[in-house]
């Protein structure tokens, strides 16, 4: 029943989109030619010369969709995801509908209309699908169109699987009960009765010694999905409870129970013919990625250095008649690949023995430091000169940020995750900064933090850091 309701949602979505389309053609030609050209249309052209290109892509349009996966009910697929993939289609159709122009000789197309027509039906298919999802999720809300689905085996990852299902009802999943044997009783009895992830017993539908029961559940109507949680030391029942699934058209899902050590965005890739599960996706392994955000380093580093040479040259000429010592301070940090590279800063303090300094933290009223070092600490104008170890290669503008060997080797037993963080070059500024996570603030949270930076890098992420350091302001109250 769901299958067929998906196939009829897929076709109500295609004609939606072909209707949507067709509209976005006629209001762009209508905008285009009567409020822009005042109802005038070229002598020599027609109307049909700029409409039928536009119709001809339609189908163009439909076949981008589908290779998109926007067919697809993706129950669990946020707006904003959908959205995104939307905005891509319909870039990716407008420079297919140039080429077009093109090879057609139509050279004297308007412009105007091209930028119109891509603005309207990126628009109004983004308002179709957001309206299209709200009424879906609002349907499932309300017990329709669900998928009934069993679980086998019992672990943490089975409760915290119904705990999610059970608070997000538009995923529309209805659980009909969970599968165990004698072996996982005890199992089950321990994690339901664990209060961070209770269970309610209304799920335990019985005990069944032999899983070759498991096909009189799924032949009939009541189960659509399987959910296979058994520890994998049962890979011999799993592989059995594969067949049993297959055998009766119930497509299955095999949960591991090794999730716990695997990130946010784990990852499949092959070598030969060999799958093997990547325990963490890093969006700037990518080389493209790389070299986006290097070419994004260059340019702002650069920028930033000429606006700020005013304040870095006065900064010079403050310390240097304040304080006896070398102006730049220069120190051991580790950075990507665990490397080791040299970090510039203002110098804030008097000069400190070398062992002193790669040891010791900054303290609130620490008497190492100048008067006019506690203003630039607390101002971050010392880490301008960082902007020179961002064209050098050294460092990012934004990423996690460096610390010294010393604690680098104090933090990896002391912090779990703590050196995912050498993953990426390391920042002036990031993600854990911008929330709050800086100076003498939680080595734990600073981590998570950059771990999610890391998982989820993207060049909108790294232009809301760079708004969000601006918009929050430089100023550190934890900085010593």
């Amino acid at each position: 029943m769901i299958k067929e309701n998906q196939k009829h949602l897929n076709k109500l979505l295609v004609g939606i989109d072909v209707v949507v389309i067709f509209l976005a053609i006629n209001a762009a030609c209508y905008i285009r030619f009567n409020y822009i050209n005042n109802g005038l249309i070229d002598d020599v052209y027609s109307f049909n010369y700029y409409i039928l290109p536009l119709i001809l892509m339609i189908p163009i349009y439909i076949v981008i969709f589908n290779m998109m996966d926007l067919y697809s009910t993706h129950r669990l697929k946020s707006i904003l995801s959908e959205v995104s993939d939307i905005v891509k289609c319909n870039i990716c159709g407008i420079v297919i509908f140039v080429v077009m122009l093109y090879f057609l000789k139509r050279i004297n197309y308007s412009r105007f209309l091209i930028v119109i027509f891509f603005l309207l039906a990126t628009s109004f298919m983004c308002i179709e699908r957001v309206c299209l999802r709200s009424i879906l999720r609002s349907i499932r809300r309300k017990g329709y169109n669900v998928k009934h689905i069993l679980f086998i085996g019992i672990n943490n990852m089975t409760c915290k699987l119904i705990k999610q299902i059970q608070q997000n009802k538009h995923w529309g999943y209805d659980i009909k009960g969970i599968l165990y044997d004698k072996e996982l009783e005890k199992s089950f009895e321990e994690i339901a009765s664990d209060s961070t992830t209770k269970v309610g017993i209304e799920y335990k539908n019985c005990i069944i010694d032999n899983m070759d029961i498991l096909e009189k559940y799924l032949l009939s109507p009541d189960i659509d999905e399987v959910f296979i949680t058994l520890p994998f030391s049962h890979y011999d029942k799993i592989n059995k409870i594969i067949h049993i699934c297959e055998k009766a058209g119930v497509p299955s899902n095999v949960i591991p129970d090794f999730l716990n050590m695997v990130s946010s965005k784990p990852y499949i890739e092959e070598i030969g013919n060999i799958p093997m599960i990547g325990m963490r996706y890093v969006p700037l392994d990518n080389l493209f990625n790389r070299m986006i955000k290097r070419t994004f380093d260059i340019i702002l580093s650069s920028i930033a250095i000429l606006i700020t040479s005013p304040i870095m040259l006065l900064t010079v000429l403050i310390i240097k008649v304040t304080s006896p010592g070398h102006v730049i301070f220069k120190q051991e940090r580790v950075g990507l690949n665990k490397k080791v590279f040299t970090m510039y800063k203002f110098r804030s303090m008097h000069v400190q023995k070398a062992s002193e300094e790669k040891v010791e933290w900054t303290t609130e009223n620490d008497p190492r430091k100048t008067k006019f070092g506690s203003f630039i600490r607390k101002t971050s104008i010392d880490e301008l000169p960082q902007f020179f170890n961002v064209l050098k290669g050294d460092m990012s503008m934004i990423g996690p940020r460096p610390e010294r060997p010393y604690f680098v080797d104090k933090f990896k037993d002391e912090v779990p995750k703590y050196m995912v963080k050498h993953q990426v070059r390391p920042g002036i500024t990031g993600w854990a900064q911008v929330n709050g996570w800086r100076g003498d603030t939680s080595i734990d949270k600073r981590i998570q933090c950059d771990i999610y930076y890391i998982e989820n890098w993207s060049f909108i992420l790294d232009l809301k850091i760079v708004f969000l350091t601006f918009f929050k302001g430089f100023i550190n109250k934890n900085a010593y």
